[in-house]
């Protein structure tokens, strides 16, 4: 099995290179002179060490041990993952990402998910703790009263406290309108809220002195299905005025998830009885309150795909070039040994460049939607902000769901490239392969991003969130024209963009006819986009690779080329494919009645 090695250089060239993220930050004076270069740069440095020397050693002794809940109610995290989360937050990093006026570090989020893509390739177990607490900060920090996040922002970030998001019961999962758990408002202006919660990642565990839960509840009066849901705050321990703790509060786990993967991160029944809470946001405008930390944590479990996907090729690509089996089809390569290295054979090379192929462009498409996320955080320009939000709407299901379908699928490929050995515990591959495939699930099935992304983000506007982006790819084809060496590239990503910009205009016309369409649609269409937002990612990066094949570096670069050329002709192509099924409509889905199945 490789040692984790986060892949600083291609981090540094999508940032600094692509993206030129520095000139962007430069002009938003929020962020200030904290990220200069150097600054930028010793973060990644820093971050991949953590990784490599003290989080990714845990990764296969969690996942055999496990997360473990004692007789008492209380649970155990495997061995070593509390002193290496005491040195996670020593080392400020829950604090990445704050707001600095509670203690966060403020930086940026095309900063950050570089961090984060490092964590969930090192262990995505050991991830999961701080990615919940980080999207409970942004919850509380966008919703919450004055008072709740002086007393709670603080701790939060310095790691001594931690949050969870407490949304599914054991009778309804994506239907949050059918939730149970009820809060009664009391005498000194808090709520007691009764109801159990299932599936909750890091409900209880032993890496912090406290947790705060974020319960989606509905009060006495409230109106029925999601109209009437509240955000409430609910500590582990009672937190008093002067900030202590106080006692244990009605918060309890019945027990923990048994489960495929990620074994090392506790999913908890959660059980509220009377548990005193403080309400978020304002009465029955939960769900929406609650959907702030639940984009961050879609793109932030994208990111599980893109780097189990990388810990997946890192492995593969090392054992391709070591085992010696078989002779290449063009003849001995290695004349002095028994049989040549794996990677002479053209299907091995076919696997590897498949999963670089997604690894890179999901990096690079993590950039791309950081980059808005920022924009509408940062940016001083009206247009240029609202121009953030509405990419940012279209592009969170994207990210959440091609990343962990394409993670998941290089993970197979990396088992695969290792055979047998790819199946026994030893080499690592079966893990990732157990610990992304939740990721598809959870945070939203990915079949309901494609819903999402289909009904609410393209046809509920007639396209218009769609045909920003569709633009922008547009102006970037124009604009390369007159570049000879990037017109083949070009050429057929502006070929496939308009069989895209055309099927999204059929299929809202279908679906004025017949809703079902929608649904009918839905997957395939964001695969479709997908591929072709991969191929913008990698027509950008090959747009910046090519004037370099010749002098420092070449090699990176043309690496870089190279891959991009197999991207346009053996990967974009199956946008033809996808197009061809979601033309099929929806009618054959309903072939059978119900009883038939």
């Amino acid at each position: 099995m490789a040692e984790y090695q986060a892949p600083l250089r291609d981090m540094r060239f999508v940032l600094n290179e692509v993206f030129e993220a520095r000139k962007r930050w430069q002009r938003w004076t929020s962020l200030g002179d904290q990220v200069d270069p150097q600054t930028v740069d010793a973060i990644l440095e820093e971050a991949a060490k953590l990784c490599a020397q003290e989080i990714a050693p845990l990764n296969r002794s969690g996942d055999e041990e496990g997360a473990k809940r004692q007789s008492d109610g209380q649970v155990s995290t495997p061995a070593g993952f509390k002193e290496a989360f005491r040195h996670f937050a020593e080392g400020g990093w829950q604090a990445l990402g704050g707001d600095p006026e509670y203690g966060g570090m403020g930086m940026p989020k095309q900063l950050t998910v570089l961090i984060e893509e490092m964590l969930y390739a090192a262990n995505s177990s050991f991830a999961l703790y701080p990615a919940l607490t980080a999207g409970a900060c942004l919850a509380i920090n966008t919703h919450a009263s004055e008072a709740l996040k002086q007393q709670f922002l603080p701790k939060l970030y310095e790691g001594t406290w931690a949050g969870s998001m407490c949304l599914t019961e054991p009778h309804c999962g994506t239907d949050l309108g059918l939730i149970r758990t009820k809060a009664e408002p009391s005498a000194e202006g808090t709520y007691k809220l009764t109801g159990t919660k299932i599936f909750i990642t890091g409900g209880e565990h032993d890496l912090n002195e406290n947790i705060i839960h974020l319960v989606l509840a509905k009060l006495p009066d409230a109106p029925s299905g999601s109209k009437g849901i509240s955000l409430f705050l609910v500590p582990k321990m009672w937190v008093n005025e002067d900030g202590s703790l106080g006692e244990a509060n009605g918060v309890t786990c019945g027990s923990i998830e048994h489960k495929m993967g990620i074994k090392g991160s506790a999913t908890c029944v959660m059980n509220f009885d009377d548990a005193r809470g403080f309400i978020v946001g304002e009465p029955n405008k939960g769900l929406a309150a609650m959907f702030t930390m639940m984009n961050y944590e879609r793109l932030s479990i994208g990111l599980q795909g893109v780097g189990s996907g990388d810990m997946s090729y890192q492995t593969a690509a090392q054992y391709a070039k070591d085992r010696v089996q078989g002779r290449s089809p063009a003849g001995a390569q290695y004349p002095d040994k028994a049989a040549d290295p794996i990677i002479v054979h053209p299907d091995v090379r076919r696997m590897l460049l498949t999963m670089r192929a997604f690894n890179e462009g999901g990096r690079a498409f993590a950039q791309y939607a950081a980059l808005y996320l920022d924009s509408a955080k940062y940016s001083e320009d009206a247009d240029e902000k609202a121009l953030g939000e509405a990419m940012l709407a279209l592009l969170t299901p994207v990210c959440k769901a091609f990343f962990t379908d394409k993670g998941l699928d290089a993970t197979v490929l990396g088992q695969q490239v290792l055979g047998g050995h790819g199946y026994i515990c030893e080499w690592g591959q079966e893990q990732l392969v157990r610990d992304a495939r939740i990721a598809q699930i959870y945070e939203g099935t990915n079949g309901i991003q494609a819903l999402d992304l289909m009904g609410r983000k393209v046809v509920a506007n007639d396209g218009a969130y769609y045909k920003l982006f569709s633009k922008e790819v547009r102006q970037f084809v124009e604009s390369v024209e007159l570049d000879s060496a990037l017109r083949p590239i070009s050429s057929i990503l502006g070929d496939f963009l308009t069989e895209l910009d055309n099927v999204t205009d059929r299929i809202i016309e279908r679906a004025n006819q017949d809703p079902r369409e929608i649904g009918a649609a839905s997957v395939e269409y964001l695969h479709a986009f997908g591929l072709v937002a991969y191929g913008f990612m990698w027509a950008k990066m090959a747009q910046v690779a090519l004037p370099h094949q010749n002098g420092p570096e070449s090699d990176f670069y043309r690496a870089k080329v190279a891959v991009a050329k197999f991207y346009f002709a053996k990967i974009l192509p199956q946008v033809q494919g996808l197009i061809a099924s979601i033309d099929a409509g929806a009618g054959v889905l309903f072939g059978l009645d119900e009883a038939q199945f």
